[in-house]
């Protein structure tokens, strides 16, 4: 008898429904670089490090040894009334380590959810505008603000009414959007123009506060804004006084194969914020931003019992130095382009292999049928596949595999990766991959 099953089974009884997306029968009993292992035993590749918040691997010794090192020394004492000698060394590190030389001020919270949050409040008290434009396929998090402000599921918004007034979505640039035969440029100037249209016909542009972008939208499918797209809504928020925004919860600190999305851009963002791998997996947020606009709300106006509390902050501190000595970045670049390099041949090989972006150790891999069209039955088929040969890899919008390992993967690791994908792309070809569980929903 299986251990993950009995626990899952015993979890069921407990366990609200709203708490998991489904995908496979695991129970994750410990992690260790760019792997985990299951209750029965079974170690696996894992291909999503934990919803991309463990770029620095799981269960870094030197991470781990901070944590040991500081919960001997204190736990928590509030931030919210005193300082600690280590949440004050991170919040420094923090304001050198972003985007922008102006003078930056930092908040600290639990999630990426309430930092998404945060820019919200900080836009409109430093603005004194109401409204809140953010792009479809945006995932901000599931707190009622950043439910509202994501527009992915409409599971995040379905039964909660009635929604917060001052939100408001622009078509994302999504390159699945383009045109038969438009160029990039073509591209980004309609859906400027789509964008304007919001403006323009009744969202003021004097009333608005704040725009909210995920340069490279995560959840939506690993997708990458174009360039000229966003330096298009970056002057217009300089033309409008508007704060202009990134989130980097699922995208930051090197995934992209540059420490922040943003930075393939070339923008510096009036506010930025952090999550996910900031703490490798410790309940951490922050948002680093200008500091006229973070001081524009008074105490006790953002601010949390156990918001950057020091074992979260040690954690921090580690993995900050983690990603230096180990140059995670520059990793995540040069292995992001042997994963490039991987897809392009596969694309000549494998018909089920529709558009790949790949940006450092961040791919979403469109899987299509015979016809070019996507096929969400088919990728659930290959993520099940892979998860018997021992990877852990789920699916995005149905039909696009989510590729996102932790940092500090090997190469040997992602040989044996590519070995995985070159037979189960091989099956998916020939139909011979097994049919999925019966009664299953799957994924987003």
């Amino acid at each position: 008898m299986s251990k993950n099953l009995d626990i899952l089974a015993e979890e069921d009884q407990n366990r609200n429904e709203a708490a998991r997306i489904k995908y496979f029968d695991l129970v994750v009993q410990s992690g260790s670089g760019a792997t985990v292992t299951d209750a029965d035993g079974k170690t696996y590749i894992d291909l999503l490090a934990s919803a991309s918040a463990i770029n620095f691997g799981h269960c870094h010794p030197k991470v781990v040894q901070a944590i040991k090192d500081q919960a001997e020394q204190l736990i928590l004492y509030t931030p919210a009334y005193f300082a600690n000698t280590t949440t004050a060394k991170l919040l420094d590190r923090l304001s050198r380590l972003t985007p922008g030389d102006f003078a930056k001020k930092v908040a600290l919270g639990n999630s990426g959810s309430d930092a998404n949050e945060a820019m919200i409040k900080f836009a409109r008290a430093y603005t004194g505008r109401p409204n809140v434009v953010t792009f479809t396929g945006a995932m901000h998090g599931s707190t009622y603000a950043a439910s509202i402000a994501s527009a992915i599921s409409l599971n995040q918004v379905r039964k909660i009414g009635p929604l917060m007034p001052g939100f408001y979505k622009a078509p994302f640039p999504d390159s699945h959007d383009r045109l038969p035969g438009e160029n990039e440029h073509d591209f980004s100037l309609r859906k400027f123009a789509e964008f304007k249209q919001l403006f323009e016909s009744y969202v003021p542009a004097d009333e608005t506060a704040l725009v909210l972008i995920e340069p490279i939208q995560g959840d939506g499918g690993i997708v990458k804004a174009p360039q000229e797209y966003m330096d298009l809504v970056y002057q217009f928020t300089r033309e409008n006084g508007i704060v202009f925004a990134v989130d980097e919860v699922n995208q930051g600190l090197g995934r992209s194969g540059t420490l922040w999305s943003i930075d393939h851009f070339g923008i510096v963002p009036d506010l930025l914020a952090i999550g996910k791998s900031i703490a490798s997996g410790l309940p951490l947020s922050a948002v680093v931003g200008k500091a006229e606009i973070m001081d524009a709300l008074p105490a006790p106006g953002h601010l949390f019992t156990t918001g950057g509390n020091p074992v979260a902050a040690a954690a921090a501190l580690a993995g900050l130095d983690v990603l230096e000595e180990e140059d995670l970045v520059g990793r995540s670049k040069r292995l992001g382009k042997r994963v490039q390099e991987y897809f392009d041949q596969a694309q000549k090989r494998y018909t089920c292999l529709g558009d790949v972006r790949i940006y450092g150790l961040d791919g979403g891999i469109d899987i299509v049928d015979k016809d070019g069209q996507p096929d969400a039955q088919l990728a659930s088929q290959i993520i099940f596949r892979l998860f018997d040969l021992g990877a852990v890899m789920i699916t995005l919008r149905g039909f696009i595999l989510r590729f996102q390992p932790p940092l500090v993967m090997t190469d040997e690791q992602l040989d044996q990766v590519f070995s995985m994908f070159d037979q189960v792309f091989t099956e998916a070809d020939n139909g011979t991959l097994k049919p999925l569980p019966k009664d299953r929903a799957i994924g987003w």
